[in-house]
């Protein structure tokens, strides 16, 4: 099959719906007939039925998982029978960070890298980023895509990129002084991390003082927490967004905040259709706003590992469907949590990220915690460890006050243990706020 050299619409995040539902049919007839010829994981998985013509109509088909694909490439090392093009296409390389089990290699070739690139430049563009910014990229670059990959989107904003990456943090303090570097792209939990080095080795410099005027985020949920956001931004001076949401497994960066929305933009309408299911069953569930479930993805073009209906994992809330007052139309969404990370206590399902929204109410507390579980639940109580901020003292009673306040917003008991400032670890990669007994 010989696929379109560029299928992907310009600006599409600014395309009228009807003009993107067109497209979207156009490529989902080229890539359904492309998975039935060259996927025999997709043949296997569909049990030999043909995908349907109408998009629509999609929930019809089962569902793909990560652990369908990790057996996949148990039994076809390395890259699984839904490898769908030939091996000699594939120029580029990664693995999953493997946070949720065995990493998995992710195979990319010309057209695709080229597509995530730009998919994931619309992301970075409408959160700021662009000609005139000169950009420090500190994400892994060691074969995780949030690393290499990330930074090929960075630079098709227009914007110069230094590639730093991890570690040597009183060196990345230097560099961006010495280069005047105006934005930096990382995960929300690095700067902290810079924080600290600036406070043992700088004295005389606040986190203010190097002057970063916008801050790129992703890989983590922090930044959905609006007291963490407020309390990045004030000590850094700079505009704090989520610019920098994806699935690895699916595409690098797919949705990004501008400056009108806390929400989420999906800018890939042109490349991949979104679909809500029930977490529990899988039932569809209506697109429209308001609805939450888990974020389900097809890829409407894509040559290596194209995927159908996989589920994605993350729980969302659809908050919009109308055209943004930055000019944007596709579709907006919050993430709410990971369905592995969810916690229930008493029957009610708790996730990290309203546990971290209780947290920052306290000016005690340095805003670091860790939800440490022991058993396969369901639980009683929360189990939270929450860390002091620099200049304070645990106490019984702000235990009891934190335990009441998790109660009142959340609904279900806490035993809280407060423990002291910089006894938790800050990473400049992921932070996992759950830790479950097997990981302890």
């Amino acid at each position: 099959m010989t696929a379109p050299s560029r299928p992907w619409l310009e600006d599409a995040d600014f395309a009228p719906p009807a003009a993107i539902e067109r497209h979207q049919h156009a490529c989902w007839q080229r890539q359904r007939r492309y998975l039935t010829e060259h996927s025999p994981f997709f043949r296997r998985l569909w049990g030999g039925r043909t995908p349907p013509p109408h998009l629509a109509d999609l929930a019809a088909l089962p569902c793909s998982t990560k652990v369908d694909l990790r057996a996949s490439q148990t039994t076809a090392p390395p890259f699984g029978d839904y490898l769908a093009a030939a091996p000699e296409t594939v120029v580029r390389v990664h693995r999953t960070s493997g946070t949720t089990g065995t990493p998995l290699n992710l195979a990319l070739s010309a057209r695709d890298a080229q597509q995530t690139a730009i998919i994931g430049a619309r992301a970075q563009r409408a959160s700021g980023l662009g000609p005139g910014h000169r950009v420090v990229h500190c994400l892994h670059y060691q074969l995780w895509m949030g690393g290499y990959t990330d930074h090929t989107t960075l630079e098709a904003t227009g914007a110069t990129v230094v590639p730093f990456g991890v570690g040597d943090t009183e060196r990345l303090v230097r560099t961006i002084l010495d280069l005047a570097i105006t934005a930096i792209s990382c995960t929300p939990s690095y700067p902290a991390v810079i924080e600290h080095v600036i406070g043992d080795r700088f004295p005389n410099l606040a986190p203010r003082d190097l002057g970063l005027r916008l801050g790129l985020f992703g890989g983590e949920a922090a930044l959905d927490n609006p007291g963490f956001r407020e309390r990045l931004e004030q000590t850094w001076g700079f505009a704090a967004r989520n610019a920098n949401y994806g699935v690895s497994d699916v595409l690098c960066n797919f949705a990004g905040q501008c400056d009108e929305s806390a929400d989420l933009h999906f800018v890939a309408p042109d490349v991949l259709y979104p679909e809500l299911i029930e977490p529990e069953s899988g039932t569809a569930l209506p697109w429209r706003a308001g609805t939450v479930g888990e974020l389900v993805l097809t890829h409407l073009e894509r040559e290596s590992q194209p995927l159908v209906r996989f589920r994605t994992g993350d729980i969302v809330l659809l908050t919009g469907l109308t055209r943004c007052a930055c000019g944007r139309t596709t579709p907006r969404f919050r993430v709410r949590g990971r369905s592995d990370d969810m916690i229930v206590v008493r029957g009610l399902n708790v996730f990290p990220l309203q546990v971290a929204g209780v947290l920052t109410g306290f000016a005690a507390l340095s805003g670091e915690f860790r939800i440490v579980l022991r058993g396969l639940g369901p639980y009683d109580r929360l189990p939270v460890q929450a860390e002091m901020a620099s200049d304070q003292m645990p106490t019984a009673a702000l235990a009891r006050a934190i335990a009441d306040e998790i109660q009142r917003q959340l609904g279900v008991g806490a035993r809280v243990n407060l423990v002291p400032w910089r006894s938790l670890p800050r990473t400049a990669g992921k932070t996992a706020h759950v830790v479950r007994e097997e990981d302890a």
